[in-house]
């Protein structure tokens, strides 16, 4: 077994996906069948793999059904919480939620924030995202290279692309529900947030609440992309939209992504509204 110079460089590895307990459990459970599997370990969703491995935890996690409950666990149960790694952030929020409600009167509002929860997290999943929370009108996704690969922030602008398409932005008779998205790029922690007997994989640092600020600032159908962001995806700024924002006392460059482009456009059925 490799020997890790601490155990943040441990969790790391974990995080990177590189850590030779998933590399030696990817081995063997593909000797198994059958696909979807889990992307850390390789543990079989279908199938006899299923029916075997499902009862001991390899089962799908509820926050990424692309991860199995066991693998959670074993992050759970290393000695440090966590590494700081260079990650994406999604955060999309509805604009004028609170005249939206009045207007269409609070059951009509409550049936759209449920379709949004649930057209939110499908999207996140198909693009690889961990859903990290849905608050009040908001959702929070993170995206790691343990489930991207290096490519994480272009993941953030597609899943953004994708869910402003899923939520009808585009469209001739315009969106079912108006969102603004801001993605961000940055380096954060990660890991398990521990409260008495519960404990909780998340994100948390300042890249998140950049992220939060530009959604809020984003008008709706907009997708502000901070200059971090767009240099990690390899997008070109060419042509589009500059903003400078200042948040509490930080100047951020962000580009307005629009939806019909090509480089952000999102991959096959992600934006499929359930």
């Amino acid at each position: 077994m490799e020997k890790f110079a601490s155990k943040e460089e441990e969790w790391r590895a974990y995080l990177a996906g590189t850590h030779p307990l998933l590399l030696r459990g990817k081995r063997l459970f593909q000797l198994v069948p059958s696909s979807p599997r889990c992307k850390m370990c390789a543990a079989p969703f279908a199938g006899p793999g299923r029916v075997i491995f499902g009862r001991m935890g390899f089962a799908p996690w509820d926050k990424h059904p692309g991860i199995c409950t066991r693998c959670i666990i074993l992050l759970r149960d290393q000695e440090v919480s966590g590494a700081e790694v260079e990650i994406s952030f999604l955060f999309a929020d509805v604009r004028r939620s609170s005249d939206l409600a009045r207007r269409v009167g609070t059951m009509e509002f409550t049936r759209l924030m449920q379709r949004f929860y649930s057209t939110a997290n499908t999207v996140l999943q198909t693009n690889d995202a961990i859903l990290d929370k849905f608050v009040g009108d908001e959702v929070v996704g993170f995206f790691l290279p343990m489930l991207t690969g290096p490519d994480h922030a272009g993941a953030a602008v597609r899943a953004a692309t994708a869910l402003l398409r899923a939520t009808g932005h585009g469209e001739p008779d315009g969106p079912w529900l108006p969102l603004g998205a801001g993605v961000h790029t940055g380096t954060t922690f990660v890991g398990m947030v521990s409260s008495g007997s519960t404990s909780e994989f998340t994100a948390f640092g300042d890249p998140i609440n950049i992220a939060a600020h530009l959604a809020a600032q984003a008008g709706p159908g907009e997708i502000l992309v901070t200059d971090d962001a767009m240099a990690q995806a390899g997008l070109d700024t060419d042509g589009l939209e500059a903003r400078h924002l200042s948040m509490k006392g930080h100047a951020t460059e962000a580009f307005v992504v629009p939806l019909s482009s090509t480089a952000a456009a999102a991959q096959p059925g992600a934006g499929a509204t359930p």
